[in-house]
């Protein structure tokens, strides 16, 4: 028998021991393994405590079990639960059990999702939207997991291609029944109308969906200066732990660290580069390289100097891409600094209780004082980076895309819609061609044609049981 057309079975809950897990099986033979186990079929989605007994008729465990027969259930599949105790004896013994069936074997990751995927009961963004919720860190990603799993871009999607076919049916049918008396006679002007709102729309959905590919995976905010001014010892301050090396030799730092933060349910991932310096060390080489590269991929460098120093963002060379702040630390080694009186900088800001000083606007963008060993000022900068986020985030958590492939098929569709108005002088055919290109961008995005290269991509990070 196929793979696809054998049962499955997977424990989908955490991982034991647990108070009670639950095993779901999926497939032709979940019926079959279920009188088998439990003694008997129950009524459909009707909880039964059932005692358990394997093939020796030796009792497994006193469990509840459901059985939710095709196609009304989550797979589309015949599918039966075990509620069992979460021992890792009981769930041994289950999964012993389950596996001497015929064509019953435990499931791959993200097999289940995917047999509901291609049995019509979610689309493929309803299957992404499941994989985000599942590994979503922050409140944030989890609200907007979840309105694509509500069908917040498959609906929107789904009414957009309807409204394309409708279109290219205007324009066919002034291909093929133009001689018909009771086709009019232009249906051009009507179906290029209803093409250019279409566009307009996917494009405003673009646009206002900016950034909402970074809430899945995060702000990215680089720290990042020359060797030994405190870009570790900032990393575990903003951290709230050691998760970087501290040390007072310079190029301690030799590879990116990355840190995951959750600042008010904004995702952030905090990186400490190595310092940026000539070098003739190959290794550190490497490092400085890598540092610079990591830091012009940020949404944010956070640049560190040494409190009296007068070094600027510029001074490393660093890519001209993200917005850079100054941040002048250990001011409790050099509390009154000359670069603290310079017009424009720092003289701005308010002197913080313990020597720190308040952000200002300086000639970096905003600037801030701080004393990462002791804590001075370090509570404001935290608050500054939720702050970004937050503006950064603001249209993400209403907007439709959530990943690059939505993001890439919707400007397919758009640049496709876009060539059919501009071959509407060319020819009926050519329009029509355009428009077919535009519904099987959409149809991509769905998961409804041609997307087998892309499903174990998709599906492969699932965790077993998904």
């Amino acid at each position: 028998m196929h793979p696809r057309e054998q049962t499955i079975f997977a424990l989908s809950s955490g991982r034991p021991p647990t108070a009670i897990a639950i095993v779901r099986v999926s497939g032709a033979r979940a019926g079959h393994a279920l009188e088998r186990l439990a003694g008997h079929r129950p009524a459909p989605r009707v909880a039964t405590r059932a005692l358990l007994r394997d093939a020796q008729n030796e009792a497994i465990d006193d469990a509840v079990v459901l059985w939710f027969p095709a196609p009304r259930s989550a797979t589309g599949e015949d599918v039966a639960e075990f509620h069992v105790h979460g021992g890792r004896a009981v769930l041994a013994a289950l999964f012993a059990a389950l596996s001497a069936f015929d064509d019953v074997r435990p499931a791959e990751p993200g097999e289940f999702t995917r047999r509901a995927f291609e049995n019509g009961k979610i689309d493929l963004t309803e299957a992404e939207a499941l994989d985000d919720l599942i590994h979503a860190d922050t409140d944030r990603q989890r609200r907007q997991a979840l309105r694509q799993l509500r069908g917040l871009l498959g609906d929107r999607a789904r009414d957009w291609r309807r409204r394309i076919i409708e279109a290219a049916a205007l324009v066919e049918a002034g291909i093929d029944f133009a001689d018909e008396g009771d086709v009019p006679e232009e249906l051009m002007v009507p179906a290029l109308a209803r093409i250019a709102a279409l566009k307009d729309e996917i494009e405003q959905a673009l646009a206002a969906s900016a950034h909402g590919e970074r809430l899945r995976d995060g702000l990215v905010v680089a720290i990042a200066g020359v060797p030994n001014v405190g870009k570790s010892t900032l990393m575990n301050a903003l951290a709230r732990r050691d998760v970087a090396i501290v040390s007072p030799h310079a190029g301690t730092t030799r590879d990116v660290i990355e840190v995951q933060l959750d600042l008010d349910g904004y995702p952030v991932t905090l990186i400490d580069t190595a310092g940026i310096r000539e070098t003739s060390d190959p290794v550190e080489q490497e490092g400085v390289r890598r540092a610079k590269a990591r830091a012009g991929e940020a949404d944010l460098v956070l640049w560190l100097t040494e409190g009296g120093s007068l070094d600027e963002p510029d001074a490393g060379g660093l890519p001209d891409v993200a917005p850079r702040w100054l941040v002048r630390n250990k001011l409790d080694l050099d509390p009154v600094s000359e670069a603290e009186k310079r017009p424009g900088t720092l003289a701005a800001g308010r002197r913080l209780p313990g020597g720190g000083i308040a952000a200002a606007e300086g000639t970096a963008g905003r600037v801030f004082a701080i004393s990462a060993a002791r804590g001075d000022g370090v509570s404001d900068l935290i608050a500054a980076i939720r702050t970004y986020a937050e503006d950064y985030f603001a249209a993400a958590e209403s907007g439709l895309i959530g990943r690059t492939r939505h993001r890439e098929l919707l400007r397919k569709a758009a640049s496709m819609l876009q060539c059919s108005i501009d071959a509407a002088g060319q020819g009926e055919e050519l329009v029509a061609e355009e428009l077919r290109a535009a519904s099987f961008a959409l149809g991509r995005l769905l998961g409804r044609v041609d997307v087998e290269d892309v499903l174990d991509v998709i599906f492969r990070d699932f965790c077993i049981g998904k």
